[in-house]
């Protein structure tokens, strides 16, 4: 028997539950995306953003200022 996996079982959000989760649009989100500002990893033709990766950008925007 099968069960869907909770979001604090999952490790990884698509670009579009990110941009969900921060409140702005998607096409903001694959902006932050393609310049760096949140870090994503490519699978093939998937784009998804590490769970911890984007914990961390919250809990201390300041580590990923640019400049």
């Amino acid at each position: 028997m099968e069960t869907k996996s909770s979001d604090h079982d999952r490790k990884t959000y698509t670009v579009t539950e990110m941009a969900a989760v921060l409140g702005i649009g998607r096409t903001a989100a694959y902006e932050a995306v393609r310049t760096g500002q949140v870090p994503a990893l490519k699978i093939g033709k998937r784009v998804v953003i590490p769970r911890a990766a984007l914990e961390r950008l919250l809990s201390d925007p300041a580590d990923s200022a640019d400049g």
